[in-house]
């Protein structure tokens, strides 16, 4: 039986390294892709270095886009370019560059799964993070145009819209932004990062067969559309 290969961004911690690891336990070869710490050492917005990465581990059948950066915490009247480019090279370009590099391979074979990681600010937009919030709208909508030109190929992309979860990418985050985000969680509580890993399992499987261009909420409760 062929044990197919999944490829995860920002594996190295947070809900990627979670994604990583139910996966492997699922019985799948996984490869995790990080700045550090990972089994690759690659940057996302680097289009060049991930064609290196993708000559030196051959075929992936799973992409799993976890790659991301919050930045700046403040309003947008204080934010300058410079920091709207950095977040939409990462959480934007990033993952435009590895379905750009990942996903022919995908059509060649006739089956792929690729699951975006946005966020429920690319959805309600959280204030002081209009940066963050915006990318992962930006990541919303182009899950959905992809997952439209894909239909027929056997590639599925879907995207997943956490609420707040316990991970490093948080640390940084203040704390009255994150008891904002927390109480607008109707389970009052935030998520654990294997909670997600579930979902992105799920949908980088067989199980999912007939969704693609489809937006997944993780959210407690949050997400009304």
């Amino acid at each position: 039986m062929h044990v197919r290969t999944a490829l995860v961004t920002g594996g190295a911690s947070g809900l990627g390294a979670a994604t990583a690891q139910l996966l492997r336990d699922e019985g799948l070869k996984v490869i995790t892709l990080d700045l550090k710490g990972a089994d690759v050492s690659a940057d996302v917005t680097d289009e060049e270095a991930l064609r290196r990465v993708a000559e030196d581990i051959g075929h992936v059948d799973i992409l799993v886009n976890s790659a991301g950066v919050v930045g700046p915490n403040r309003p947008l009247l204080e934010t300058t370019v410079e920091q709207w480019r950095r977040v939409l090279d990462v959480n934007v370009l990033g993952t435009v560059n590895t379905m750009r590099v990942f996903v022919p391979g995908m059509c060649e074979r006739g089956w792929g799964r690729v699951v975006n990681f946005a966020s429920m600010a690319g959805k309600d937009g959280n204030p002081n993070l209009a940066p963050y919030s915006a990318s992962k709208g930006a990541v919303i909508a182009l899950t959905k145009s992809v997952g439209k030109e894909l239909a027929t190929s056997g590639v599925l992309v879907n995207v997943i819209t956490p609420a707040v979860f316990a991970t490093p990418m948080n640390d940084s985050t203040s704390p009255d932004v994150l008891a904002h985000i927390t109480g607008l969680i109707p389970m009052r509580r935030i998520g654990r990062p294997e909670e997600v890993a579930e979902l992105v399992a799920f949908l980088a499987s067989d199980r999912v067969s007939f969704s693609t261009g489809a937006v997944y909420d993780i959210s407690g409760g949050r997400a009304t559309y």
